[in-house]
């Protein structure tokens, strides 16, 4: 079968396996992304880390960092290039470049589907409400990245087949356990955007509660890095706290075996709560024991192979890092347990072959 993907997002080379697994499923995969995709820390441009056995084609982009009008000027000519039977929209229903996309395929004929993270149900204002209704009556698949996002396309008026299935995997090979854990004091890490609704705050706060030896490595940059940076002053942890900022993709395996625990203290927003928490499967995958808070998608990602402590309660967090910093065993448990949850749901291979049933069962 022939399938051409849009995606933005597989501009990330750690996310590009899934290609790969798809691929090796029998597909004639031709991926188009931009050059590179700019967000509030600046500009990411294309890894081209995995590629084997798929095409995987830059294009020229306008409105570059705009979620709602970004789109492809060439997208007709590379649509009607390849003739593909699928057209894989690997954006949400609202904006424009799902729009163009669907547009294209439906005059070419071809068979469509979209990807959305949203799990909040929310209204937007015109013409963006009218395209995502239109995209909602004429594509013909859905994938949601979890239940929660699909239950707000159900209620948004999306009636046909939708399947719940993440974006992306996690590699086995890249994201393993480190094996003997080193002589350090207690590592705590983060990885993500430091911005408010993330709850670095919260994290800052219960880590200055412990006593003894400890450290806090925050990966990631935002416009909130300058209060964190203060708010460790005003606790007088600076000393124990280093804010790395932001590192490639490819860095990252290596980074999560500087940690001896993972937490993603994520806030719930009226606009925003955590879709999904992509660090936390690395983790796992790594050996990495996680904690995250109970905002949208965490506890369902964790389920029972981490700690979930109520989002925004400090004297929670705290308990739960003496728990894993005091008892070896459960650390132990929840390593073990990290590793087995990530091979049986969100490796590359697993995503990658519910991603071709979707497509054989679209066919069909």
């Amino acid at each position: 079968m022939r399938v051409l993907m849009l995606s933005k997002a597989c501009i990330v080379g750690i996310y590009q396996p899934k290609l790969e697994a798809i691929a090796r499923h029998g597909v004639d995969l031709t991926v188009l992304t931009p050059p590179s995709w700019r967000d509030a820390l600046g500009s990411n441009a294309l890894e081209r880390s995995h590629t084997s056995g798929y095409q995987l084609r830059e294009i020229p982009i306008r409105f570059n960092g705009n979620f709602h009008l970004h789109h492809y000027p060439t997208l007709a000519r590379e649509i009607r290039k390849w003739r593909p039977q699928i057209v894989h929209i690997d954006e949400e229903p609202y904006n424009l470049a799902s729009w163009q996309a669907l547009h294209h395929a439906r005059r070419l004929g071809a068979k469509s589907l979209f990807f959305s993270w949203q799990n909040i149900l929310r209204a937007y204002p015109p013409p963006f409400s009218w395209g995502e209704r239109w995209t909602l009556r004429n594509a013909d698949y859905a994938l949601a990245g979890t239940d929660a996002a699909g239950d707000v396309l159900r209620h948004k008026g999306y009636s046909g087949p939708l399947a719940t299935i993440p974006q992306f995997g996690t590699s086995p090979d890249l994201f393993q356990p480190a094996g003997i854990r080193p002589d350090r004091p207690f590592t705590i890490g983060y990885i993500g955007r430091i911005v408010p609704e993330k709850g670095l705050g919260i994290l800052l706060r219960a880590a200055a509660q412990l006593d003894g030896e400890w450290r806090l490595r925050l990966i990631g940059g935002g416009p909130s890095r300058d209060d964190m940076e203060a708010l460790a002053r005003a606790l007088s942890i600076s000393e124990k706290t280093a804010f790395v900022g932001q590192l490639p993709s490819a860095d990252l395996p290596a980074e999560y075996h500087e940690l001896d625990a993972l937490v993603l203290p994520s806030l719930t927003r009226p606009n925003w709560k955590e879709q999904f928490g992509r660090v936390l499967v690395e983790a796992m995958a790594s050996g990495v024991p996680v904690i995250g808070s109970d905002s949208g998608a965490i506890p369902g990602v964790i389920a029972d192979a981490g700690l979930i402590s109520a989002e925004g309660d400090i004297e929670a967090l705290a308990r739960a890092l003496r728990q894993l910093r005091d008892q070896p065993s459960l650390r132990a448990e929840l390593i073990e347990k990290g590793r087995a949850r990530f091979l049986a749901h969100f490796t590359h291979e697993r995503i990658a072959k519910a991603t071709v049933d979707v497509y054989r069962e679209m066919l069909n």
